[in-house]
């Protein structure tokens, strides 16, 4: 797997919680599967009876991809980290997750070639607001640099303002096209493709 030896360490620029960043690793599947479920699904009305199959989709999903161990797709999860202020041990949680792949399929590219993609950034919802997304996005960066990138690459659903903001805090902008081909007929609002320039 193709990662920056410096990647894992205990805080990262704008730090606002301290926080270990790290590769998922096979004993975080339970709790990264219900991070994921809990942040893009409901739990309400009739929902509540399939959020089991939901959670165990996405378990399934992720095991899978963190068996295939492919050299340009990275899990990455947010841990707390101990304070040195209570000097107690504690265990870390698991409060984030993000995952980077180079993906080869931008529509309107002639000479395909791989750029790297961000996918899947959820963080527990009492720690929101806190820092936490920007610093597995600030982790990204220094992975899609590793991999000489010169940009990054999401999706932001049009109505989401939230996830707006936060990318356009994180240098986001939008890349002028909308990409990744046509929405499901479930989905509501239009996708963004918006892109961050790495200097």
């Amino acid at each position: 797997m193709l990662i920056p030896q410096n990647l894992v360490r205990s805080s990262y620029p704008r730090a606002d919680l301290p926080l270990q960043i790290r590769p998922a690793e096979f004993r975080d599947l339970a709790e990264l599967a219900d991070l994921l479920a809990d942040s893009f699904h409901r739990r309400q009305g009739w929902w509540r009876w399939l959020f089991p199959l939901l959670r165990a989709g996405i378990y399934e999903d992720l095991r899978t991809r963190l068996q295939s161990q492919r050299d340009r797709c990275l899990c990455l999860v947010a841990l707390t980290a101990p304070t040195a202020a209570t000097g107690r041990v504690q265990h870390p949680e698991l409060i984030g997750t993000i995952e980077i792949a180079a993906r080869s399929n931008l529509p309107w590219r002639l000479n395909q070639h791989h750029y790297p993609y961000i996918s899947n950034l959820a963080v527990r919802t009492d720690y929101r607001r806190r820092g936490v997304a920007l610093q597995l996005l600030s982790a990204c960066e220094e992975v899609a640099r590793h991999w000489d990138s010169s940009a990054l690459y999401l999706h932001v659903l049009a109505d989401n303002c939230a996830a707006r903001q936060l990318y356009d805090r994180a240098g986001f902008v939008p890349s002028g096209r909308s990409g990744g081909g046509s929405r499901p007929s479930w989905q509501r609002s239009t996708r963004l493709l918006l892109q961050k320039p790495l200097g």
